[in-house]
């Protein structure tokens, strides 16, 4: 009988072979595909191997216990590492030394652990010395482990260890690590391991398995650690996608001189510039540069003092470039001259950069148009539109740093990540100021405007994140002395207490003394290519939700075809007209309410007017009064009171009335074209400002296309009602000025009734905007207001996968609106249909209305690009049959 063979859970690279390749990701993780890849390429990699994600997605099933056949896996592996590496695991005389990382598909970066300098022990130490007669080096990386080792592995708190570190540089009286001794390390490698076991009652282990079978459980539990669940919530990341465990041989940027690790990108990830954009240190390891533990070096300094290593790494770099046809994240060693690879990966980079990149590609025919458009995050473009200091304001500049990430951010200093999430609690804008950050403080980095470290570079942990966040950051600020414990930072003769206002510009590494002015930037230049090249392929509208002429403007400046929503309630509440608006809910009869409304009815005209020559020629859809009339009336008894001296009315009569409109749910209430059913002499005053004003414009040549939106009808016979009235009032409006003004009537779709009768309701509607705010409502009856408090759990607790109200509900607002759209078109064939909710700015959203046949969305204007470039991805996704070619197969 045939014995079942094991699942393969390891995958080995080494010697110019390896089991996987580039394009495994959602089986190696984005390290080890990028491992593999390398190592097929002939590029040299410390051979290793790379434990699945499927395994580790099985050690939880299982309990935390590994997968039938993976550890035998493993073992079988190591051996293949140390024949192709000449040493030997655990080994008295040649022994191997291996780094244990994590990395999943999606890079996360300083997420989750790595640990270094692995099968280290009393044995192997004293080989390690006689091997490279360097006895300093050799303690260097025993201390370095038991660091990572005790708390990353068994969760000992890292500041003991640095305590240590400190206590003992200052009892030397030296500044830097590297001032230590041989002895010096020594004699902290011991007392690191009485720090370990006061921690953790156990003894540091000696048995290289024992470490190695901790450290790869330890690499399997980040993955649901706080930061990388934050960091997955943050960036939309699945859970269940696991990461893979990456086994490799270590090789050593601190055996001195001849000796140096590094980071860098193909192309500057902050600019996009074509050149090669590195840092290295020398005489250390990987972790002193991507921690910011020290400021690093420029890479000239490599190309100086080791320069046949680094024209070695600018060969590999842009052979990396070429085959992957994208800007890679990349980190190297040198040990004693030679150089390795240790990872490359798809580069973080802000939009301005990756816009760049993406046109230079197109340019240099590396990459096509299609390919340049999928590659941009739609989410990514709202940095392009945050934000930047005004260039004629007189600022005070009080310290420069790294510009880790552009963009201009103002808000008071605080000194820790919890504060800052505090704070943005409670709507407050704050600048996170640390020495340097760490991924536990990826939370209050998300929550801060902007991020100031006096520590790191430009491949920091501060500057990385902040960069894939767009977040405003300036890194390795050597001049600012910060004391967290006292809550302050002091630079040369300022002292910058906590809730002290200062301002950032990630442009030029500026720190800048109290509030400075902040500006739109202007969009030009690779913007406006790129979003040329976006519309070659976008085949649904885009319209802007805007209510005032200034909204429409910046809407119109970048691509709004249109206005999809005005809405009209929004103007009643300007103190010069809200008086009007009250005088007419208190009218005790239709002949009062008629003369308030003919005091708003030049106000709302004129707001019309303004706004039809912004979008002059472009469809305007004007939705008429919406929300509940107690909107406008206060409702404490003393504003009630100030109301009635002001309106001169008795304050009882004010204060019944106020209780009349009161409703138990006003949301399902007395609003929309239910108030127009009862008081018609709203929605005619409405109408007649909007034909009004059409019509003045017409007379003066301007290109006017009104189209009039009557708000939640649920049954056909609500808007046949509003539809005559407002034909009979622009009728009379059309009639007086003599002229005639192509205008539509519509119905907003918010109510399941109204979709599931929508072949009804076509019979009275030119089209149909959904209003998917309402629908998600109704459908599944709750209140956006109040599902706040409970939503967040369901989301997390996977009986949701998307906030409904952000991302929409393709199950059952998705269905409603498919049902609308399958009966409206029955009726009408070319009825026009949009959306105009909130979702008309989310891309996943715009890609759905794109799927299911919408001519266009609508959505706030500073989130039209991300729509249009959404759109347009939707197009082409769906020309290639659903297949992204935006990604490479790092």
């Amino acid at each position: 009988m045939a014995t079942k063979t094991a699942k393969k859970y390891v995958y080995f690279f080494g010697s110019g072979k390896a089991d996987g390749r580039g394009d495994m990701k959602d089986l190696l993780g984005g390290k080890g595909a990028g491992l593999a890849e390398m190592t097929n390429l002939k590029i040299p990699v410390p051979a290793g191997f790379t434990i699945s994600t499927e395994a580790c997605n099985e050690y939880f099933k299982n309990k935390k216990k590994y997968p039938q056949g993976m550890w035998e896996q493993v073992l079988a592996n190591l051996k293949k590492i140390e024949k192709t590496m000449g040493m030997k695991f655990g080994d008295p005389i040649n022994p191997l030394l291996v780094s244990v990382r994590s990395g999943a598909k999606f890079s996360m970066p300083g997420m989750m652990d790595t640990v270094l300098n692995l099968g280290l022990n009393e044995t192997t130490i004293s080989a390690l010395i006689k091997k490279t007669k360097n006895e300093r080096f050799a303690y260097d990386a025993y201390r370095r482990f038991i660091t990572m080792f005790g708390s990353i592995v068994m969760g000992v708190d890292r500041q003991k260890f640095e305590r240590a570190i400190e206590e003992m540089k200052s009892g030397k009286g030296v500044h830097l690590d590297t001032d230590l001794t041989a002895t010096d390390l020594k004699n902290l490698a011991n007392e690191f391991k009485l720090i370990y076991k006061n921690s953790t009652s156990e003894t540091f282990p000696s048995d290289p398995y024992e470490q190695l079978k901790k450290a790869v459980n330890a690499v399997f539990g980040s993955w649901f650690g706080d930061r990388a669940i934050k960091y997955r919530k943050l960036n939309g990341i699945p859970e269940n996608l696991g990461t893979a465990c990456n086994v490799q041989t270590m090789v050593f940027g601190n055996m001195g001189e001849n000796s140096g690790t590094g980071v860098g990108f193909t192309r500057d990830p902050s600019t996009g510039q074509h050149k090669f954009f590195a840092e290295c240190l020398i005489n250390a390891q990987g972790e002193d540069v991507v921690a910011g533990i020290r400021t690093p070096l420029h890479i000239n300094e490599l190309k100086k003092r080791l320069p046949k290593a680094y024209n070695e790494l600018d060969r590999i770099y842009k052979k990396l470039e070429r085959h992957y046809k994208d800007m890679l994240d990349i980190e190297f060693t040198v040990q004693e001259g030679k150089l390795y690879m240790l990872q490359t990966r798809v580069g973080k980079r802000t939009a301005a950069s990756a816009l760049r990149i993406a046109i230079d590609m197109v340019k240099e025919k590396m990459i096509d148009k299609k390919t340049a458009i999928l590659r941009i995050d739609p989410q990514q473009l709202d940095q392009l539109l945050h934000p930047m200091i005004d260039p004629k304001a007189k600022i005070n500049i009080i310290a420069k740093g790294l510009p880790a990430s552009p963009g201009a951010a103002v808000g008071k200093v605080v000194f820790t990540a919890n504060d800052a999430e505090k704070a943005a609690e409670k709507g407050e804008k704050v600048i996170l100021v640390r020495t340097e950050t760490s991924p536990e403080d990826i939370g209050g980095m998300h929550a801060a405007q902007g991020i100031l470290t006096a520590r790191g570079g430009m491949t920091s942990h501060a500057a990385v994140v902040a960069r894939g966040m767009g977040k405003c950051c300036i890194a390795g600020c050597g001049a600012i002395n910060i004391s967290e414990s006292q809550r302050i930072f002091t630079v040369n003769s300022f002292s910058i207490r906590e809730g002290d206002y200062i301002t950032l510009n990630g442009t030029t590494g500026e720190v800048i003394l109290g509030e400075a002015p902040l500006m739109t930037p202007e969009l030009t230049g690779d913007f406006g290519i790129f979003m040329k090249w976006v519309d070659e392929y976008r085949k649904i509208g885009v319209r802007t939700n805007a209510d005032t002429p200034h909204d429409a403007a910046v809407a119109r400046n970048f691509g709004a075809e249109g206005i999809g929503l005005c809405r009209t309630e929004h103007m009643f509440f300007d103190p010069e007209r809200i008086s009007a608006v009250r005088e007419m809910i208190l009218a005790d009869d239709t002949e009062g309410r008629q003369a308030a409304l003919a005091k708003l009815l030049p106000m709302q005209k004129g707001d019309f007017k303004e706004i039809f020559k912004v979008m002059k020629g472009l469809p305007v859809t004007i939705r008429l009064l919406d929300p509940p009339l107690h909107e406008f009336i206060p409702h404490t008894d003393e504003e009630l009171k100030t109301l009635a001296h002001h309106l001169e009315v008795p304050f009882d009569k004010l204060k019944n009335r106020s209780k009349a409109l009161h409703e138990f749910n006003p949301m399902l209430g007395h609003r929309g074209c239910r108030l127009g059913i009862t008081y018609p002499e709203i929605y005619a005053m409405q109408a007649q400002a909007i034909m009004e004003a059409a019509c003045e414009l017409q007379k003066q040549k301007v290109r006017v296309i009104p189209e009039i939106m009557i708000p939640l009808v649920g049954h056909v016979n609500e808007l046949k009602m509003m539809r005559e009235l407002t034909i009979k009032v622009a009728d009379e409006v059309q009639k007086k000025y003599k002229t005639k003004v192509a205008y539509t009537i519509g119905t907003m779709i918010e109510l399941p009734r109204a979709a599931i009768t929508a072949d009804e309701i076509a019979t009275q509607a030119d089209f149909y905007s959904f209003g998917t705010n309402d629908l998600t409502q109704t459908t599944f009856g709750l209140s956006r207001d109040d599902a706040g408090r409970f939503l967040p759990f369901y989301v997390e607790k996977g009986i949701l996968e998307d906030d409904p109200f952000i991302t929409l509900d393709k199950g059952g607002t998705g269905l409603m609106m498919k049902i609308a759209i399958e009966k409206g078109r029955k009726v009408k064939k070319d009825l026009k249909m949009g959306i105009c909710g909130e979702h008309g700015g989310d891309p996943r959203s715009v890609e759905f209305c794109h799927q299911i046949g919408l001519n266009y969305v609508s959505c706030s204007p500073y989130r039209v690009p991300l729509a249009r470039l959404a759109a347009a991805q939707a197009a082409l996704k769906e020309k290639m049959g659903g297949k992204d070619l935006s990604k490479s197969t790092v």
